[in-house]
């Protein structure tokens, strides 16, 4: 353990090259370090990162932000410049508003696509059925 010690005193890039490095020796031994920088929360996305993650997510929720947390992104952080933060954050809101209505719209357009097409088989298992009776012979 002291040489993980010894690693996280350079941080997360020293993480990475060893991971690489040991992908480059042999893959197994490149699996295994993965798994362990992972698990161990060194990369933040592990056990002992995830309250952290969960933290910056209600962060950001709180900051009226919808995303900006995971172990691979982080939160915008603030310009020094409190105006332009207060119109990028309306902005994002309104492009998140935007978004929304989008997926409603495609979920609307979907939802008429998928009732033409029942209506359009219904229509055809009417005829079908309605052909037999029309080609049934009158008795002549």
């Amino acid at each position: 353990m002291e040489l993980a010690y010894k690693v996280d005193s350079y941080g997360k890039p020293a993480w990475i090259v060893l991971t690489v490095l040991a992908f480059m020796a042999w893959w197994p031994l490149g699996l295994a370090l993965l798994a362990f920088a992972i698990g161990s929360g060194r990369f933040g996305c592990g056990r002992r990162g995830f309250s952290r993650w969960q933290e910056q997510g209600a962060d950001a929720m709180r900051n009226g932000f919808g995303h900006g947390f995971g172990c691979w992104t982080r939160p915008t952080p603030s310009s020094g410049n409190r105006a332009f933060d207060e119109y990028r954050q309306d902005t994002l809101r309104r492009l998140e508003e935007e978004q929304k209505e989008f997926k409603d719209f495609l979920e609307r357009l979907r939802q008429a696509k998928d009732k033409a097409e029942f209506d359009q088989f219904m229509a055809d298992r009417r005829r079908r059925s309605g052909e037999p009776d029309a080609e049934a012979p009158s008795g002549n």
